[in-house]
């Protein structure tokens, strides 16, 4: 069964056809980066309005290098949430039109799902249960997947994500947008131990906070305007995976977890793959490290999870609504 993925939800606009939930066809990325670099971040009425300019070639790519140009797919599945509302829209609304054009199944996916199924393309025999660390601008979630659909949300941010602290980490540092590679590279000449930053929450629980890390870096370069910005950026990312790793391998072994497993788009970070593979090794787990490419936005793992969501429920109504604020659904 090959399926369409669209995905719309923020500043990327992506397309992809997927044949059984693990064979990628074709994957299809346009980024608006450059659009929104002047403005320090995502501006949604700018991201919406690429995304209607963008979409119909990156649809049609997508089929082409499937070696589908005649459009015949089985389904059309698309991210109807979370995410920028007007974003979100443009790709619901086509992938609606597209399937009642071909006459095949549209499927509503959940953005968040969809990363979750971004490490069976790569390694499609993963076995079950997994520890999923979710990171990315908007979400910082620990997920126990217990079976194919069957989510249980372990822990969450109570404030800002850990790549909405990146962002402004980097924006207060003047080091640009997107602030994650920005910081990343920054941090390679820099002393990971050079400061001491707070690890907030590092031994309670599951859930995460990152505000007030932001803010200590904040007063930090306040103090001491002479400090290395790339000692600054070390330290800060370091503080940074030390929690998301701790936790994480915490959950793994209290839930007997067979593997590890990252995603989002945060899941790029060099010292965060690094930490997480050593720390894997240690505890004698597997980890699952997804290419860069299956981090971020895209729209093969849409289609990954359009394929489940089908085979388990069926086709979705053709009235289901972009969701700004949809949830991962759980136990």
């Amino acid at each position: 069964m090959r399926i369409l993925g669209i995905e719309t939800s923020c500043d990327e606009t992506a397309a992809a056809v997927v044949a059984d939930a693990r064979e990628v066809l074709s994957s299809v990325v346009s980024s608006q980066v450059d659009l929104h670099a002047r403005y320090g971040g995502v501006v949604p009425e700018v991201a919406s309005r690429a995304h209607v300019e963008l979409l119909t070639p990156v649809v049609a790519q997508a089929l082409v290098e499937a070696g589908l140009d005649d459009g015949h797919v089985d389904a059309v599945g698309a991210t109807v949430g979370p995410g920028l509302i007007g974003a979100l829209l443009v790709g619901v609304s086509a992938a609606k039109a597209l399937a009642l054009v071909w006459d095949v199944p549209f499927v509503a996916v959940n953005h968040l799902e969809a990363h979750l199924y971004a490490a069976f393309l790569e390694e499609p025999e993963l076995e079950l249960p997994l520890v999923v660390l979710m990171v990315s601008g908007g979400h910082t979630l620990l997920v126990l997947m217990e079976g194919h659909g069957r989510y249980r949300l372990l822990g969450s941010t109570l404030d800002d994500a850990a790549g909405e602290a990146f962002d402004k980490v980097a924006r207060f540092l003047g080091l640009g947008y997107p602030g994650g590679p920005a910081i990343d590279a920054e941090a390679m000449a820099g002393d990971p131990t050079a400061i001491a930053f707070p690890r907030a929450m590092l031994d309670d629980g599951y859930d995460f906070s990152f505000s007030g890390l932001k803010t200590s870096v904040v007063n930090h370069v306040r103090k001491n305007p002479q400090v290395s910005t790339a000692d600054v950026s070390a330290s800060f990312q370091q503080a940074v995976v030390d929690v998301l790793v701790t936790k994480a391998r915490r959950a793994a072994a209290e839930y007997g977890a067979r593997g590890l497993v990252l995603a989002g788009g945060v899941a790029a970070n060099s010292q965060l793959r690094e930490s997480m593979l050593d720390a894997c090794m240690a505890d004698g787990i597997h980890p699952l490290l997804p290419s860069r490419s299956m981090c971020t936005d895209n729209a093969a793992m849409v289609a990954a999870a359009a394929w489940w969501r089908l085979s388990q429920d069926g086709p979705s109504p053709l009235d289901t609504g972009a969701q700004a604020n949809l949830r991962l659904p759980v136990l």
